[in-house]
């Protein structure tokens, strides 16, 4: 009881969840006394960082600053413009295939709306679009960073229920592109039935095929990245060291907009960044521990049975909670607080399959960053492009409505996750 108070009085005051986590550990095992366990704190805490996979994370963030500085990104829109072509609204069309390809390298979905909100919705703007609009296209684009492989969610589940990060990332595949063909409908029906969208600029033969060369050496990051995973030539530890040595040599040597004297900033912003998610990972090895100690999940599933006797109706049960958590706590400490109480109850009661629950909840808590009152994301594009976080929200439900009836495809039926 003294544990569960601590745990909502910190949240309450808004503390970091690392701190959350950490403390109430802390406060749980002096409440029991127990020498034996408070002398193992720090071992946990140290364990639960000391984990190969862990790797990916300031790798996977090193790419994206080295590919914002090195005019990456702006290559992979320009390809995806030559791509679509002349076409009504095919401006909103480029937005969503370009953050499909660059959810293939990031793995972020706030940095990638942040990233793309400065290039894509002054360009939206200035072809006639209105800019709520355009900062809801490319809010709801970003939601395909976590779940197109890499995502840096799929890594700390992956570390959370030990299992393979590879196949995770293979397993979000499907899902991502679900996202993406459903936002493309959306996009299709807003633009035949609602808006009268202007029609992209044409493209002289010339200009298409520069802007292809030019997108076609960006991909080499993704295909590296994907394909050194699919053909077993690299963890997805190493395919994102891959994808880093890549992202500096074709920024250095190629766009020729990355500079050396960049680096050691980008090194820095990388590493702080890294550190609060590694941060959080290791209190959450310790409050795992203390939950298993305090037999939480066996709780859990015993109350849950009665509930739920079905695998899907138990698995619709935990959507409906983690849409609530994912309203109020960021996607990642939600997932480092909520995966070491669910899994046990899912595989040892339910028999999901670890893959499927992990896209699940990765997916459904996606939702959370641009669903109010929390919504990281609504208000990283709210601030960047200088538009109210509530108006980017209506204008984002059709694309949110999409999301979720991902979700409940991939919860009925699990044969869409493939690994």
């Amino acid at each position: 009881m003294i544990t569960a108070a601590a745990f909502v009085i910190l949240l309450l005051v808004g503390a970091p969840i690392g701190i959350v986590l950490a403390v109430s550990a802390t406060v749980f095992l002096f409440d029991t006394g127990n020498t034996a366990l408070i002398g193992s704190y720090a071992l946990q805490l140290q364990s639960g960082i000391g984990k190969y996979g862990l790797l990916a994370i300031p790798l996977i963030m090193m790419v994206g600053e080295m590919m914002n500085g090195g005019g990456i990104t702006t290559r992979l829109i320009g390809m995806a413009r030559a791509i679509i072509g002349t076409m009504k609204g095919g401006l909103v069309y480029v937005n969503i295939l370009s953050n499909m390809m660059m959810a293939s390298i990031l793995g972020s979905a706030t940095a990638q709306i942040s990233i793309m909100s400065k290039v894509m919705v002054p360009e939206m703007e200035r072809e006639g679009y209105r800019k709520t609009f355009a900062v809801a296209t490319t809010t709801s684009a970003g939601l395909l960073s976590p779940i197109i492989p890499p995502s840096m969610m799929f890594v700390v589940y992956g570390v959370l229920a030990q299992i393979s990060i590879g196949d995770l990332f293979i397993a979000g595949i499907v899902p991502g592109l679900l996202m993406a063909f459903g936002f493309m409908v959306v996009i299709f029906i807003i633009i035949g039935l609602i808006n009268p969208f202007p029609v992209a600029p044409p493209l002289s033969r010339s200009e298409r095929i520069l802007l292809l060369r030019d997108g076609l050496l960006t991909l080499l990051i993704p295909v590296s990245i994907i394909g050194s995973i699919l053909s077993g030539i690299a963890t997805p530890t190493e395919s994102a060291a891959i994808a880093a040595v890549m992202a500096y040599l074709i920024g250095r040597f190629v766009t020729k907009e990355l500079a050396d004297r960049d680096i050691p900033q980008m090194l820095l912003t990388a590493g702080s960044n890294s550190a609060l998610v590694l941060f959080m990972v290791a209190t959450a090895n310790v409050f795992s521990w203390i939950l298993i100690y305090g037999q939480i999940p066996q709780s859990l599933a015993e109350w849950v049975v009665t509930v739920a006797e079905h695998p899907i109706l138990f698995l619709l049960l935990v959507n409906l909670i983690m849409l609530a958590v994912g309203m109020i706590i960021d996607g990642i400490p939600a997932l480092i607080m909520v995966v070491p109480i669910v899994l046990p109850v899912a595989t040892t009661v339910y028999g999901i399959d670890p893959y499927h629950l992990g896209v699940v909840l990765c997916l459904n808590l996606t939702l959370g960053l641009v669903t109010p009152p929390v919504g990281v994301a609504l208000y990283v594009a709210a601030t960047v492009s200088n538009v109210k976080a509530g108006a980017i929200f209506k204008s984002a439900m059709p694309f949110v409505a999409v999301a979720a009836l991902v979700l409940v495809l991939i919860s009925i039926f699990p044969e869409l996750i493939i690994r």
